[in-house]
């Protein structure tokens, strides 16, 4: 039979599959003699076998009970035991960190008996009968699924009749008021008494927790964060200390870096006479870690000696929570801790330097999407902003938006296309959601490890907690600040999540450091600690990398952009883009062309405009390949409105122009223009257009020779299906080539399944394939994006068909097979075949690593991502060399 339960002393921090995070750290503190409440964990096997049977599988129960006599010999008591009770906290863990998606449940084996056994041994009534009152609480709004505002709402009228408004203000006969009526409201709303066996409330916590791995805000969150959905949560049974039990207890939650900027020092939340759920929820205001010194300067001592040993044993920033007992430090959790993206480039050079970590695994532990965040705008000039009030920026960025209360109005308006500041007292995990849809999260309670400044952080979110001058009304939708000033839902605000500042109004935003330093206005020499980092990370990953980065860029404006961003050529230049605006006449006129001198007219007219455009770009991108696509969306796009056209010829306000128009745009209509004529089929039935684009490229190719420059043109045949498509256009452009006098290669887009399919012979016929991964998603899957998106896919991640968008990261699966049997069969016909990607997977930082996995020699994405891919390229070959 499988081991289903572990003692600490059994696991290891390399046991993350099986025991969780949580679980897998505690045994390891535990190994390294660290003072760790003694327990045990309960596998994430046992949990998928749970929620796949609704039932424990065989052996588990004894297993428990084997495990539990264990601990109460160790602690030289029982569970619930009347006179002198063991007490244990069930708490979920699963191998990603999840704050507070999940459940806890602490103080399990109180009832009416034990609680005077804990009263007598503490020598402290009112912290027995707190601690029985949050029993039942959490294990009602977590076993018995009660309303957690229900609880919330007895203590609140029992701080009103004492006339007080903290709960440490409370005595005794409010808390044990509070028992009688908490029971009450589990035996009005779950129909049931509260049990008072402690074995039966152990184990019917542990389901529960369980059970939440499946919660909707775990599956939001998981889909957020890309976790897994199969994976199940560990259940660690850990033996109670207790925070509460006067002013020389206390609990907290300590980083040994700063995780906002990753600065060494001394960082984090303590908060005396509480419990853990105190602090992250945010409830009470906490106080900085260092006054830890002046309250308790032995405890404090050890727990800095602690963050020494574990961040040296872990070689990374460690995130750690811990329980003071009458003055003795216990610790209740630690694990890599979650940072800002400026945070994790700081560190990760930080750790190199201390020569704690080479650079590959630097490179390891940044991302993609961390350095994208690096290079989202920050605010710029403030002197004429209007500050309202300072809090502590907890999760960097600059943030602006309309102010909002609710979760659900922050979805609202953020599904239409709204910018929104989500304003609460502190969130807790039910407001996912909304932290989602929001741009930036303002609280007015809690700190840097609240549960706000947490998640925000792990999202990339701008967040600034604790401003403490703002009160902040959820059920009148507005908040309260400094100089009698009203925020009321829909007023615009501006937050910064590193200074901490909240500000009236829109603030302008300026272009990060990052960014600068990319375009090249800012040297990593100058100072900026972390625009050094970046450029040592980004070094290493550029010399690490196999794959090219290419850029998508229309024009010589974003190709010098690119340039700058590190692109090594254009992997697509979309040729239709060139056609708008006053250009478009030309093109109607093409169109509309009736001889063969009318459209050799049109076509004179648009070869010179082509050739300018195509010059500007080799110049920019001189010495590097640039792949340029013939024309390829639908004529129609190019003609005015269908229903427009036909009113003014009914209503007889038409000239003849326009009724030849409206022929023409009836005979092009398409019921479905994504799978109508476009491509390689308009090079085909309108005789000269591809044509007049490749002479128009090989003039461009030859002026800037004959001018000393050095262009290398590389011509992209749109949609093609069938190998005699590629050919004809081929034939056509090689001739006309070979008259200009330059050379260039001829490849096609592979976005079609066909192609893919018979990629074998479509290679004799091409120099190159490049991966057109967007209408490819589409042509397998069969759904237009522009069509979908809003009508179903909302829908199908909330089932768990899709796990994200197959438009954001590469169905690998379907998409990515195809890609795959593509390229195998290219090269197989072709060993020398040129093989990229200029879909938008290719900026993508998952979709990366699959294409350096099979093989491409580069990926093509818009300027602004070209640094996103030059980093994953480089990590994506660190990790494939082991």
């Amino acid at each position: 039979m499988p081991k289903y339960v572990y003692d600490f002393t059994e696991g290891n921090k390399d046991l993350k599959d099986l025991l969780g995070g949580k679980g897998a750290n505690l045994a390891e503190m535990t190994n390294l003699g660290l003072p760790v409440p003694p327990g045990f964990t309960i596998t994430s096997e046992a949990c998928r076998y749970y929620l796949e049977h609704d039932s424990v599988p065989d052996g588990l129960d004894d297993e428990i009970g084997r495990n539990l006599e264990a601990l109460e010999r160790e602690m030289g008591k029982r569970l619930g035991q009347p006179d002198d009770p063991l007490l244990v906290s069930v708490r979920s863990g699963a191998k990603f960190s999840m704050p507070g998606m999940m459940e806890t449940v602490l103080n399990v084996g109180l009832n009416d008996e034990s609680v005077h056994g804990l009263a007598e041994r503490s020598g402290n009534e009112r912290f027995a009968w707190d601690s029985y009152r949050r029993l039942i609480q959490m294990f009602g709004k977590t076993v018995l699924d009660i309303d957690g505002e229900l609880f919330e709402d007895a203590i609140d009228q029992a701080k009103q009749a004492r006339g007080v408004e903290n709960d440490l203000d409370l005595e005794t006969d409010d808390f044990k008021g509070l028992v009688a009526r908490y029971k009450d409201i589990v035996r009005e709303q779950a129909g049931r008494d509260f049990p008072t066996e402690p074995r039966e409330q152990m184990d019917l916590a542990i389901k529960a927790v369980f059970g939440s791995w499946n919660a909707p805000r775990a599956i939001l969150y998981r889909r957020q964060e890309r976790i897994p959905s199969d994976l199940g949560t560990a259940v660690n049974i850990v033996a109670m200390v207790f925070g509460n039990m006067g002013m020389d207890s206390g609990t907290g939650v300590a980083f040994t870096r700063d995780p906002s900027t990753g600065r060494q020092g001394i960082y984090g939340d303590y908060l005396q006479n509480a419990q853990g759920e105190d602090v992250v929820a945010g409830v009470r205001s906490t106080v900085p870690l260092t006054d830890l010194e002046e309250l308790d300067k032995s405890s404090y001592d050890e727990l800095l000696q602690i963050m020494e040993t574990l961040e040296n044993h872990y070689l990374d920033l460690c995130d750690i929570e811990f329980t003071i007992e009458s003055g003795k430090l216990w610790m209740l959790q630690t694990r890599v801790g979650k940072r800002t993206a400026a945070a994790a480039f700081r560190i990760a050079t930080q750790l190199v330097d201390q020569g704690l970590i080479d650079k590959d695994e630097a490179v390891r532990r940044v991302t993609g999407d961390q350095l994208a965040q690096l290079m989202f705008p920050r605010f710029g000039d403030i002197s004429d902003a209007e500050e309202l009030t300072k809090g502590m920026g907890a999760s960097p960025g600059a943030a602006v938006g309309k102010a909002v209360f609710t979760s659900r109005r922050a979805v609202e308006l953020a599904d239409d296309g709204e910018d929104v500041i989500l304003l609460r007292r502190e969130t807790s995990p039910d407001d996912l959601d909304g932290m989602i849809a929001a741009r930036g999260i303002l609280t007015s309670r809690g700190g840097k490890t609240s549960h706000a400044a947490v998640v925000a952080r792990g999202m990339g979110k701008t967040c600034v907690c604790g401003a403490e001058e703002l009160e902040i009304d959820v059920k009148a939708r507005q908040a309260h600040g400094p100089g009698n000033v009203t925020i009321k839902e829909g007023d615009v605000l501006s937050i910064d999540g590193t200074s901490g500042a909240v500000y009236l109004g829109e603030v302008a935003v300026v272009d990060s450091p990052v960014v600068q330093y990319f375009e090249g206005t800012l040297s990593a020499t100058e100072g900026d600690e972390l625009v050094e980092a970046v450029d040592r990370l980004m070094g290493h990953a550029d010399a690490a990398r196999r794959l090219g980065v290419r850029a998508n860029a229309d024009n010589g404006d974003d190709a010098a952009r690119a340039r700058r961003f590190g692109a090594q050529g254009i992997g697509l230049c979309r040729t239709e883009h060139m056609f708008l605006g006053e250009r478009r006449q030309y093109v109607e006129d093409l169109i509309l062309a009736e001889t063969t001198e009318d459209r050799q007219h049109a076509l004179d007219a648009l070869e010179p405009l082509q050739k300018q455009d195509f010059k500007e770009i080799f110049e920019a991108m001189d010495g590097l390949p640039v792949t340029i696509r013939l024309i390829d969306p639908p004529l129609h796009e190019f003609l005015p409105d269908l229903t427009d056209l036909t009113v003014k010829v009914a209503t007889g306000d038409a000239d003849d122009d326009d009724e030849r128009l409206l022929e023409a745009v009836q005979r092009l209509h398409e019921q479905n223009p994504m799978l109508g004529l476009r491509g390689v089929r308009l090079g085909v039935v309108i005789p000269g257009l591809f044509g007049m684009q490749v002479r128009a490229i090989a003039e461009a190719v030859a002026e800037l020779t004959e001018a000393g420059k050095d262009p290398h043109a590389e011509i992209m045949i749109p949609l093609v299906a069938a190998v005699q498509e590629l050919e004809i256009v081929r034939d056509e452009a090689e001739g006309i080539l070979a008259d200009v006098g330059v050379d260039a290669l001829i490849g096609t887009m592979i976005e079609l399944p066909r192609a893919a399919m018979t990629a074998g012979q479509i290679a004799e016929a091409a120099h190159f394939f490049s991966f057109g991964t967007n209408d490819l998603t589409q042509t397998t899957w069969g759904f237009s994006r522009d069509d979908v998106e809003s009508a179903f896919f909302g829908r199908y991640l909330e089932l768990g068909i899709f796990g994200v968008s197959p438009f954001e990261t590469l169905d690998v699966d379907g998409v990515g097979r195809l890609v795959r049997i593509a390229v195998e069969e290219g090269r197989r016909t072709r060993p020398d075949l040129k093989l990229g990607i200029c879909g938008e997977h290719g900026g993508d930082p998952e979709s990366v690593h699959f294409f350096h996995d099979v093989g491409l020699d580069y990926v093509s994405c818009s300027p602004f991502r070209i640094p996103v891919a030059r980093l994953e390229a480089g990590r994506a070959a660190i990790e494939s060399n082991g």
